[in-house]
């Protein structure tokens, strides 16, 4: 019998970017910072990620990965599941409109 053999990776043709997800992520991060009064590029320095980045992400033309994301929730004062509870609300936003 052969073994199967397990290729690294996405399958091909598996998307690597998700517009609404990272757009509903960037709102969430904006409104959070916001909320607390913090500059863009002193929450991006808080965070450890450049501010060219940290506006990408915020604009949604960026889906950070899961340790950025754990930087962002840190440097917020969140923990990452409120972020992404935030997160989801803004998709289910998206979606109802």
């Amino acid at each position: 019998m052969q073994k199967s053999t397990i290729k690294p990776g996405r399958p091909s043709g598996t998307p690597t970017y998700e517009s609404e997800a990272a757009s509903a992520f960037g709102q969430a991060v904006r409104a959070a910072r916001v909320a607390q009064g913090v500059a863009q590029d002193v929450f991006a320095s808080r965070a450890g990620v450049s501010r060219s980045h940290m506006g990408k992400i915020e604009r949604g033309e960026h889906v950070p990965t899961l340790p950025l994301i754990l930087k962002i929730s840190t440097a917020l004062r969140l923990s990452a599941a409120e972020l992404m509870a935030a997160t989801e609300r803004n998709l289910g936003a998206e979606t109802d409109t």
